[in-house]
């Protein structure tokens, strides 16, 4: 056998050796490229890249990580890849990490941004997207079923999503409370049926892909252990890099510019959704297109077609929120429009991530404390159930705008059910990628609507 080419079952025997800070970069820099297919997508390809690939960490201590994310307000893919940059290289990898993930995804999503704008109205653009938003629709039905897959290993937790999806789409219950009803439905499920509620619920996958560098067992690291002037620090640099920026544009245009409101507008959102990209973008829906009137519920469909076709986190959407609302209003007036679109992305960006470095960068040594006592993970196991229950929501939300755009009173758009028919039977039957997918329905959605 050659020594250059081990057998599956010798690189499992061997650990990894210590990876560089230079090697990561070349790996976050490179993830943020390749990031596409939303929440589930990209925690899809982290798990492939680190947990059975390069066995950067095991898959018990990738799954508690994710779950902590799940909980966290905020796009749980980019959070997890921020913790696991700074479990492996402190906070300067965390934040390269999550840096990393993002921006690619920024610069592409400004130009988009000004082509939808300045060329949305051409036939040949508005037929692309009139294929790509039924695709969307699927799109989001495979991300709950991806998640639910990993997520929902026993009738418990079956029920935690049902009830999930019940709350918010019969009753309308606020998201937050939702989480915290799952959470505390999970920490008596510990006490009282602790097998139901370990990591990924009963019959989870106990797979190994051998010894990883970060494995069930490897205590954490110094810089994970709990500080709490370390914790004090981090809250001051997180008030300063908040409140900086803030105070300047309230100080050049006022509390009540549109730009202070974006920022302020998203500040919010990432402090107060809770479960990732597909359950944040019923509020900044509200938000951008109902209060304040920023952009038109079809532009904001269509702004997550573009999130979707794009790499990075599909909360991503914000920055085409901000490009759209500060280009149409002419913030800095006629002649600038394209500056103002792009600082707008810009600063809608900064304000809806800076929360989850913080919230990383702090929460993870108690979290590093936990990953193997129950009575802590039960709650995040059930809080991963019940955001299945969500995303399913929010699949019904776009099915509703996308397949009867004039109402339920109007007739079905026929076209439109075709299309997200045959993106399902693409995904789930076919298991073709969603750029493979998107583009597919992006072409017939012009044939269809240069025919009519």
């Amino acid at each position: 056998m050659s020594l250059t080419h081990p057998s599956a079952t010798e690189q499992q025997l061997s650990k990894p050796e210590a990876i560089s800070l230079r090697e990561a970069l070349r790996f976050w820099l490179k993830l943020g490229f390749i990031s596409f297919g939303g929440p589930a997508g990209q925690i899809s390809i982290m798990h492939q890249e680190l947990v059975e690939r390069r066995r950067w960490i095991s898959e018990r201590r990738f799954l508690h990580a994710l779950n902590y994310c799940m909980l966290l307000p905020g796009p749980e893919a980019q959070q997890l890849a921020t913790y696991i940059g700074w479990l492996m290289h402190r906070t300067w990898g965390g934040v390269i990490a999550g840096v990393l993930f993002v921006l690619p995804s920024l610069f592409i999503l400004i130009a988009l941004s000004w082509l939808y704008i300045a060329f949305g109205e051409v036939p040949v653009v508005a037929g692309l997207f009139y294929g790509i938003k039924p695709a969307v629709t699927a799109i989001v039905v495979q991300a709950a079923h991806r998640i639910g897959s990993r997520a929902l290993k026993n009738n418990w937790l079956w029920g935690v999503a049902a009830a999930s999806f019940a709350a918010i789409f019969v009753f309308d219950v606020p998201f937050p409370l939702i989480v915290l009803s799952a959470a505390l439905i999970g920490y008596a499920g510990g006490r009282l049926a602790p097998e139901k509620f370990s990591i990924g619920g009963q019959g989870a996958a106990k797979k190994s892909f051998g010894p990883a560098l970060i494995d069930d067992d490897t205590p954490p690291p110094e810089h994970a252990r709990f500080s709490g002037s370390k914790l004090l620090r981090l809250a001051l640099i997180g008030a300063v890099l908040w409140a900086l920026p803030m105070g300047i544009l309230t100080a050049l245009f006022g509390w009540d510019g549109t730009l202070t409101q974006m920022s302020w507008f998203f500040t919010k959102a990432a402090l107060l959704t809770f479960g990732g990209a597909y359950a944040v973008l019923p509020y900044v829906y509200q938000g951008a297109v109902g209060h304040y009137g920023w952009l038109t519920p079809t532009q904001m469909i269509d702004g997550l077609a573009l999130g979707e076709t794009t790499p990075g986190p599909l909360i991503m959407v914000v920055a085409f929120v901000g490009f759209i609302g500060a280009y149409v209003q002419q913030v800095f007036g006629p002649d600038q429009v394209f500056l103002a679109g792009a600082l707008a992305a810009t600063l809608v960006t900064w304000f809806t991530f800076l929360p989850s470095f913080l919230f990383i960068l702090a929460g993870g040594p108690l979290v590093e404390s936990t990953h193997n006592e129950l009575k802590f993970t039960a709650p995040l196991t059930a809080i991963t159930a019940a955001v299945v229950g969500v995303i399913l929501n929010l699949a019904c939300f776009f099915a509703y705008h996308v397949l009867w755009p004039n109402g339920f009173d109007a007739n079905l758009d026929w076209p439109s059910a075709l299309i997200a028919i045959a993106a399902a039977i693409a995904l789930f039957r076919f298991k073709r990628g969603v750029i493979e997918v998107l583009m597919g329905c992006g072409f017939f959605g012009l044939v269809v609507h240069l025919l009519r």
